[in-house]
């Protein structure tokens, strides 16, 4: 299939995608309005979501769906990213805890999103597509965005300040609308009813450098992209670093993991997780796990191997779907009942080396898992050492993230740090019945 062939198709995808939505749910339009679920595309330390359930806080992890309403908070070294369906991201530092009152699409197919920093810092780097409309809220003020903008917001305990690195950004609030411009910092007195003060330069920020690696990292990787992958931009920076596409004769340009052979299947590691509103669906643990198991087909190919098709509508919390599976392969099921998160941990997984952690043994049909973006060099290359010899070391040059949190079998909700075995029946003594699904054993 032709660069060209793909765009298409993908544009088709997009123009669908709305409709798709709409017919996927049978509730009243006004609440229509409301389904939109954003990616929690990055996790490192200790970070806790809410997801609006009435239980509280619990463990957060790798390509959980932000839905409206949701909060994350991180702690002593925790840091996080959420990632936009334009490829839009907030990152939030260590100590933030940051709220989404407001996920949601209009009529016209523009999206309406709402960011509240509640205390702590974040960056956000909004892309500033066409219609679509952004806000951040921090103490009684209000940033509204309408083009690309990056900035950087830090609530301490009687100050509030805004750094615009690019861009600009318009401020309302109880003392008036002010503009900030490039390289401009608006100082905001919280003991004085929010009175602000312009400066014309940035104060430096620790967490700078990692805001910027990041930025650097999708920048870098969705600008190799030949073509779009699916509806909507996030993800696909992991699709271009973390695999890459080849074409099979009658299935088309296919995507597949590096690191990845017979034997190896996509439901190897993960969860079934809950999400108010939309039931059970399936998040992966794979760093690149986003847009192939919203869109598109999981095929098996004549090689013995699985590879991903793009195309298609936007699928949202729907299990992916599967096209030609082995002769008996067991089709993941989701949990019957229950709001906990049911993990599945049947892959192997990365072994850090070092005392400082700096080096990781990969090993076949690890897929990527617990490789940091941009962390190891030429993973092309190292995946066909890999799959000659069973294993390589690599040096590690970013912290490695993702690697743990699915240990085990069921994790309740409001459960703070109680995993339970991973057995079956364990699982099932939570109110879950994991029989049929790609998982639940370790």
């Amino acid at each position: 299939m032709s660069r060209l062939n793909i765009k298409l198709l993908m544009q088709a995808a997009a123009a669908s995608s709305l409709l798709f939505t709409i017919l996927s749910f049978t509730v009243p339009a006004v609440a229509d309005s409301q389904v939109r679920m954003v990616r929690l595309s990055e996790v490192q330390g200790d970070v806790q979501v809410d997801r609006n359930t009435g239980q509280g806080y619990e463990k957060a992890f790798l390509n959980l769906p932000i839905t409206q309403g949701v909060k994350l908070r991180t702690r002593n070294e925790g840091r996080a990213e959420v990632e936009f369906e334009d490829g839009s991201t907030l990152r939030v530092t260590p100590n933030t805890l940051i709220e989404f009152p407001q996920l949601s699409l209009r009529d016209s197919g523009a999206k309406v999103s709402t960011v509240h920093l509640q205390e702590g810092t974040a960056y956000l780097n909004f892309a500033g597509a066409k219609d679509d409309e952004f806000a951040l809220t921090f103490a009684h003020e209000k940033v509204t965005l309408a083009h690309s903008a990056h900035l950087r917001i830090e609530m301490a305990d009687v100050t509030a300040t805004l750094a615009v690195f690019n861009g600009d950004a318009q401020i309302a609030g109880d003392s008036g609308t002010i503009a900030v411009s490039k390289n401009h910092t608006a100082t905001f007195d919280l003991t004085d009813d929010d009175r602000h003060t312009l400066a014309k330069d940035l104060e430096p920020d620790p967490f700078d450098a990692w805001d910027k690696e990041q930025n650097q990292y999708h920048a870098v990787y969705a600008s190799n992209s030949s073509s779009s992958y699916s509806p909507y931009a996030y993800g696909t920076s992991d699709l271009n670093y973390y695999g890459s596409f080849s074409n099979y004769p009658g299935y088309g340009n296919v995507w597949q993991p590096y690191f990845a052979g017979a034997g190896w299947d996509p439901f190897m590691n993960g969860a079934w997780a809950f999400a108010p509103g939309f039931g059970y669906g399936w998040v992966s643990a794979y760093p690149w796990g986003w847009t192939p198991y919203h869109s598109g087909n999981w095929v098996y190919l004549p090689t013995g191997a699985w590879g991903w098709q793009p195309g298609g509508s936007f699928i949202g919390w729907n299990a992916p779907r599967i096209i030609n599976s082995p002769t008996h392969y067991a089709l993941p099921q989701p949990p019957t009942s229950g709001q906990g998160t049911v993990l599945v941990n049947r892959g192997p997984l990365p072994i850090q080396l070092g005392r400082s952690f700096d080096k990781m043994q990969i090993t076949k049909n690890s897929a990527g898992l617990g490789i940091p973006r941009g962390g190891v060099k030429n993973l092309s290359q190292l995946s066909g050492t890999v799959q000659q010899q069973g294993f390589a070391t690599a040096k590690v040059h970013a912290a490695p993230v993702g690697v743990g949190w699915w240990h085990g079998g069921y994790y309740g909700p409001g459960q703070m740090g109680r995993w339970q075995s991973g057995s079956a029946a364990s699982a099932s003594s939570a109110g879950h019945s994991p029989a049929g699904h790609s998982g639940g054993r370790r």
